[in-house]
């Protein structure tokens, strides 16, 4: 089993943190025992959590779930991926190494996981909401199939849809810069 304390250290205010703090300034055996049983009492054990992302990362459970997607480099090479619904489209392409930045990890904070989505499959996607469109505004090359990837959630309507990576994105990075997954 894995045990997860997830606070921040720099929390003064936390009663957590406080007691975590004072249970390891504590010299009473029992006192002690005490204390840790309050803190575990806070926090469940968990078996396998997944991450931000992690879910992209398993493979699908039956062919039901399979959905074939094409993503088109800048360069134009075409690649195959195999996901399934669920999947988000950025974190899927990290895991085969296709080079889709998503430099906020999902978190709507910029543009770099910009990508065209094919016109045939524009409808199967719901409408960006207000904060993917303010971020696809910051995005270079913007046209009227422009998405976010981080924003698109695979479903089995997507079947052959085609992805394709604009020539460049905005980031902090130098030009050159070839990004890696985090």
């Amino acid at each position: 089993m894995l045990l997860r304390l997830a606070f921040r250290n720099s929390c003064k205010t936390c009663k957590y943190l406080r007691l975590v703090n004072y249970s390891q300034t504590l010299h009473s055996t029992t006192r002690h025992i005490k204390i840790q049983r309050q803190i575990k009492r806070h926090f469940r054990a968990v078996t396998g959590p997944l991450f931000h992302g992690d879910y992209e990362w398993q493979d699908p459970k039956s062919e039901d779930e399979v959905v074939n997607i094409v993503y088109i480099d800048k360069k134009g090479g075409r690649h195959k991926v195999r996901g399934k619904v669920g999947d988000n489209v950025m974190y899927l392409a990290h895991r085969h190494g296709i080079e889709l930045e998503g430099a906020c990890e999902a978190s709507l904070a910029c543009s770099t996981c910009h990508v065209y989505v094919q016109e045939d499959h524009l409808d199967h996607l719901p409408e960006p909401d207000e904060k993917e469109d303010d971020m696809l505004d910051m995005a270079t090359f913007l046209k009227d199939n422009s998405r976010l990837g981080c924003q698109i959630i695979l479903t089995k309507e997507m079947e052959g849809m085609e992805l394709t990576l604009p020539q460049a994105t905005r980031n902090f990075y130098v030009d050159g810069h070839v990004p890696e997954a985090h």
